[in-house]
C-alpha cells in the first residue's frame, strides 16, 4: 500500500516456482482453459476505450484468469450460476481498467512517478497470493493472454498510480486512532497472510475423467458418478467407505486420507477454494483435465500473519482511510467518469 504523505522504498524480493504434485497424489490442476474458436482468431481485441486510450481483451483476460480458473473447477457444468459470477467478475474487471485510465490522466498531469522497487514488490505479492508463489504458472499465464512482462508492468504501475492518486485526493480526512488500526489488523490480518505457508489436510475422492476399465465411460457419464457420491457424502455416508470402494488414486485405500498437504503443492484454483470452505464442509465435484474431485477439508492451519509493525501500519492506516473516504471517492471518480469518453465493447 502507498503512503498518502509519500511512495515508500520497498525491498525488492525474488521469485520461487514450487513444485507441483500429480492431481492423483494432491490436488486437481489447472481446469481447462476455453475453446479456442476456429477460422480466424483476433490477437487482441477492443475490451473498451477511454479518451481514446485502448483497454484490451487480453489485459483483462489476464486479470480474470485466476477468478476464470476457480469457477470452471467449482462448476463443471457451468451453468446459470457460472456465467453470473464470470459476469460479474469480468464487469468489475472492465470498470476497475476504466478507471485507472481516468486517473492515470490526472497523474500525468501531476508529472509524479512511481519507484520501479515499488512495482516489483506488488508483482510479487501478487504471484504469492494468486499462483502460490508460483513464477512460471504465472508467467505461463502471461504467455497465454499474448501479454509481456513489460506490459504487466505498466498494469501494475497503472493500479498502484490509482492507490496514490486517491491517497492524495483525500489526504484531508481525520487521520485513523490507534483502536482502528488494531481493530482494521485483526480483521484483515488472515487475508493478509502468507498463503505459500498455508497447510491443510483433507479427505479426497477422484473419480477419472474416463475410465480404461469401461470404454463407453464419457467425461459427462464420469462426471454423473462424482455427483452421486457428493450427494451420498450430503446424506451421510461415510467419506471413508465411499472413497475406498470409488476413488481412482494412491489414496483411495487410506480412505482418501491427505494429511498436513503444504498449499504450494496444490493448484493456485484448487487451493483458493478448499482453504475458504469450511472444515468438514463436502466440496465438489471439482473439475480438472484429469477428472472430478470431492474433498472434506479435516483441518487448515493458515500462515502466519504480518506482525504489526510500522510498514504495517502504514498499510493499515491506508485501509481505515479508504474506508473513511470511500463515498466521497465514489462520488469523485463518478463526476470523472460523467466527463470522460468511454466506449465499452467487451
Amino acid at each position: 500500500m502507498i503512503s498518502r504523505f509519500a511512495i515508500a522504498t520497498m525491498l525488492v524480493g525474488t521469485f520461487t516456482a514450487s513444485p507441483q504434485v500429480s492431481a492423483q497424489q494432491a490436488a486437481p490442476q489447472s481446469p481447462p482453459q476455453p475453446t479456442r474458436p476456429s477460422g480466424l482468431i483476433e490477437v487482441n481485441g477492443i475490451a473498451a476505450k477511454v479518451n481514446g486510450k485502448v483497454i484490451t481483451k487480453n489485459e483483462v483476460s489476464f486479470m480474470l484468469s485466476p477468478r476464470y480458473a476457480q469457477l470452471a473447477a467449482q462448476f463443471p457444468r457451468r451453468g446459470p450460476q457460472f456465467e453470473a459470477q464470470f459476469k460479474q467478475a469480468k464487469t468489475a474487471i472492465i470498470q476497475e481498467l476504466i478507471d485507472r485510465e481516468i486517473i492515470m490522466d490526472e497523474f500525468k498531469q501531476l508529472g509524479a512517478s512511481i519507484k520501479p522497487s515499488i512495482i516489483d514488490e506488488e508483482i510479487k505479492r501478487q504471484v504469492r497470493d494468486l499462483y502460490n508463489g508460483d513464477e512460471g504458472k504465472f508467467r505461463d499465464e502471461l504467455k497465454r493472454n499474448r501479454l509481456t512482462m513489460e506490459g504487466y508492468r505498466e498494469m501494475t504501475h497503472d493500479k498502484m498510480v490509482v492507490q496514490a492518486m486517491r491517497s492524495k485526493q483525500f489526504s484531508d480526512a481525520p487521520p485513523p486512532l490507534p483502536n482502528e488500526i488494531q481493530n482494521e489488523y485483526n480483521e484483515v490480518k488472515l487475508t493478509i497472510r502468507d498463503v505459500t505457508k498455508d497447510v491443510i489436510s483433507f479427505e479426497k475422492i477422484f473419480i477419472p475423467a474416463t475410465d480404461p476399465s469401461n470404454p463407453s465411460a464419457t467425461p459427462e457419464s464420469q462426471l454423473g458418478i462424482a455427483e452421486n457420491l457428493a450427494k451420498q457424502l450430503a446424506d451421510g455416508k461415510d467419506f471413508a467407505e465411499l472413497a475406498k470402494a470409488n476413488s481412482k488414486d494412491a489414496f483411495a485405500d487410506k480412505g482418501g486420507v491427505q494429511e498436513n498437504v503444504p498449499r504450494t503443492d496444490l493448484s493456485p484454483e484448487f487451493a483458493a477454494i478448499i482453504f475458504d470452505a469450511p472444515v468438514g464442509k463436502i466440496v465438489g465435484p471439482l473439475m480438472d483435465p484429469q477428472g472430478f474431485t470431492i474433498v472434506k477439508p479435516t483441518k487448515i492451519l493458515h500462515g502466519p500473519p504480518p506482525p504489526l509493525d510500522d510498514k504495517m501500519r502504514q498499510m493499515l492506516e491506508e485501509r481505515v482511510h479508504k474506508k473513511k473516504t470511500s463515498a466521497q471517492y465514489e462520488r469523485w471518480i463518478e463526476s470523472r467518469r460523467k466527463k470522460a469518453m468511454i466506449d465499452i465493447r467487451a
